[in-house]
């Protein structure tokens, strides 16, 4: 077949890629310890479960509109007023499935073919596989573990030019688990302010923050209209099967983006929508144990792989990925991602899938269970004992 060329430019996803093969693995009898996937392990609460049954049962099962129904864009304006320190009305608004969709549709909205994004490195690959899907120039930005996993905002600025139409940014970050602080913030406010630039802010592990703390580039006013904000569900209520995200942005961008979903998905369901209210609005305990449980865990799958010899782990300050720094075991990423998931049991990711930058360093996901960081960990280090034999 002839596919276009825009299609062809479109890049995979590494963790669902190994995923797949851990589970060929597994149907075949081999024991896997799943550290690939970054998905909390937990249930859904169940006062949102049940949200979203009430709403089934009362018959919201219809279309609803694109840009999201009323009371659930009220509720997240409601929320990022609290939570981000950004005064939002509800016409500012788009909910879409998921977290993707609003970094495709903010590129697809803002970027030309020719122009410039830059994106972080190591990041998230869908930033990069839509830059590339729209003919525009990928602009990787180095996030380096001497900086703490923080971009350094000297470097970003040696990076703009005239042709710079887009700025993605990520905190707490995926892979890295770096946290930017508010003065990082400030700095690219006074960085970007006046400038034609817009910002992409993906702040899906916005609750999920360990130590210090960041504050929301749309709270600065300067930079307030010429930044889209993502956030979602998926990770703070353990709601990824849902598909249920969002972006907040300036109202002429938010109808545009309307537009785009109206094109492409209709709407979100009515009854995943009643979901995120009650997520929102409703009792915030269950986020609270999760954050604790995942805190316990980050100490042990650090802990242990620092006992590891040949490798190195600064703790994560955010999300729930170890970024462990593997050059002291004389292999390439790729090479011991595949050499743990076939001889030790353990799918983890190899960090160059994540960029160049990331080229020496594994993606551990401690969305696991205790025991199954400790099986992991015990599986890592025989299985390097056995290589050196």
């Amino acid at each position: 077949m002839i596919f276009s060329d825009r299609v062809d430019r479109l890049g995979g996803e590494s963790a669902f890629e190994v995923l797949a093969r851990a589970n060929a693995l597994e149907a075949q009898g081999k024991s896997i310890v799943h550290m690939e996937i970054g998905e909390p392990d937990f249930q859904t609460p169940a006062n949102i479960v049940e949200a979203g049954v009430k709403a089934l049962r009362d018959g919201k099962t219809h279309y609803a509109p694109s840009q999201g129904i009323l009371p659930l864009r009220e509720a997240i304006a409601d929320y990022a007023a609290r939570q981000k320190n950004r005064p939002t009305s509800p016409e500012e608004v788009v909910v879409v499935p998921g977290g993707k969709p609003v970094i495709f549709y903010t590129i697809l909205a803002l970027v030309n073919a020719g122009d410039e994004v830059i994106f972080p490195d190591p990041g998230f690959p869908t930033y990069k596989s839509v830059i590339n899907y729209v003919g525009a120039t990928p602009v990787p930005l180095p996030i380096r573990e001497e900086n703490g996993f923080r971009l350094d905002v000297g470097e970003l600025a040696e990076r703009i030019t005239p042709r710079t139409k887009l700025v993605i940014l990520n905190s707490p970050a995926n892979p890295t688990c770096g946290v930017l602080t508010p003065g990082d913030m400030a700095g690219i406010a006074a960085l970007l302010a006046g400038k034609d630039i817009y910002v992409l802010t993906d702040e899906i592990y916005e609750r999920m923050i360990y130590e210090g703390e960041t504050r929301s580039l749309s709270s600065f006013p300067e930079m307030r209209d010429r930044t889209i904000v993502l956030d979602g569900f998926s990770k703070t209520y353990a709601m990824t099967g849902w598909r249920l995200g969002y972006g907040i942005m300036h109202r002429e961008l938010a109808g545009k983006m309307t537009t785009l979903m109206t094109n492409s998905n209709s709407c979100v369901a009515t009854f995943t929508q009643m979901a995120g209210i009650e997520a929102l609005t409703g009792p915030q305990d269950a986020v609270a144990e999760m954050m604790a449980q995942f805190r316990a865990r980050r100490q042990i799958i650090v802990e242990g792989l620092n006992a590891i010899p040949g490798i190195s782990c600064q703790m994560p300050k955010g999300a729930f990925y170890a970024f462990p720094n593997i050059t002291g075991t004389g292999m390439r990423s790729k090479e011991l991602a595949d050499y743990l998931l076939m001889e030790g049991g353990v799918a983890a990711l190899s960090g160059d899938s994540f960029g160049a930058v990331g080229e020496g360093y594994l993606r551990f996901s401690y969305a696991t269970s205790t025991d199954n960081i400790q099986l992991a960990l015990s599986r890592v280090e025989k299985a390097l004992q056995r290589r050196k034999q």
